[in-house]
């Protein structure tokens, strides 16, 4: 058995054999897609990337000096970009920047071509784990739990769209996977 929940080795792998397309994890930065996606990937013995560094590699930048450099509107095409072509690669698993999915052109494609998961969890959650790091551009400014705030709610009706929704909460991100796990093989 894999750890907490009642998931087989062999259910898992039969679940990976019946997906037939990108799981695109979408959500709130802290929500923990990375995390998260890294252990449902390798639970579905497939490939991880996470959007955020393909797109530093691309640029050979950080996603806050584009932000600072060319700003928002320059760095949402060059994610749309490099979320597209990494579900034409058919990467397994793909975790998305916090804004991703709120772009329509960005959502558009991850729901006709992926399965696009809702990561979600309480303020409080956010604020403790974006404070572990000073590098979110949109955060620099003000107040992190109200900017948190306000972002879930403008954010919300575009992220209700995802095929799945998933509340996560401070335990092993291992549960997390295996709950995503149970929705997709429960949404199969």
């Amino acid at each position: 058995m894999t750890e907490a929940l009642a998931l087989s080795d062999a259910e898992i792998a039969g679940i990976a054999r019946r997906l037939d397309r990108p799981v695109v994890l979408v959500g709130l930065m802290g929500v923990g897609k990375s995390t998260v996606g890294r252990r449902l990937a390798n639970l579905l013995s497939t490939k991880f990337a996470d959007a955020d560094e393909e797109i530093e590699r691309a640029a050979d930048r950080s996603v806050a000096e584009i932000f600072e450099e060319y700003g928002e509107a320059y760095f949402r095409d060059g994610e749309r970009r490099v979320i597209a072509r990494l579900m034409e690669e058919r990467i397994g698993v793909i975790a998305t920047g916090g804004g991703a999915f709120v772009d329509e052109e960005t959502r558009t494609t991850i729901l006709e071509n992926g399965l696009a998961i809702w990561l979600d969890c309480d303020i409080d959650t956010l604020v403790e784990r974006t404070g572990r790091r000073n590098t979110r551009p949109l955060l620099r400014n003000g107040d992190p739990r109200q900017i948190l705030t306000e972002l879930k709610d403008r954010r919300s009706a575009a992220y209700s769209q995802a095929q799945l929704h998933i509340v996560t909460d401070n335990g092993p991100h291992t549960e997390t996977a295996l709950r995503i796990l149970e929705a997709i093989d429960a949404w199969l």
